[in-house]
């Protein structure tokens, strides 16, 4: 796999998990239901969890592994993004800023299984 293309996905998935550490502060600062807060934190940090665990794969597989688990949370933290916006709690400006990071974490993520597993 492309040296460059994994850096990147080490470096978009940790912002993207500091971001959402931000988002989730704001969300108990503003007394959101507990719920909705801890599943967003929970999904949208285990993205660059799982990225940066893939760094010590086991094997080929395990890579791949990891980085399928950090594509199913990326896809459900998008759920909890969409959540958020239709029920109000973040405007339209911070729910395109965060899909669009998110779109872009889940090509790469795309780009690098499909590259590893041919």
């Amino acid at each position: 796999m492309e040296a460059e293309r994994y850096n990147k996905i080490l470096d978009i998935s940790f912002k993207f998990s500091v971001r959402i550490v931000k988002l989730y502060q704001y969300l108990v600062d503003n007394k959101v239901n507990h719920a909705i807060p801890m599943q967003i934190l929970r999904s949208g940090t285990s993205i660059g969890a799982n990225v940066n665990e893939s760094v010590f794969a086991q094997s080929k597989k395990d890579f791949i592994s990891k980085m399928q688990i950090a594509l199913k949370e990326a896809n459900e933290t998008k759920y909890w993004l969409r959540l958020l916006h239709a029920s109000g709690y973040i405007t339209d400006n911070e729910f395109e800023s965060m899909m669009l990071d998110n779109k872009n974490i889940i090509g790469t993520l795309v780009n690098i299984v499909k590259a590893s597993k041919s």
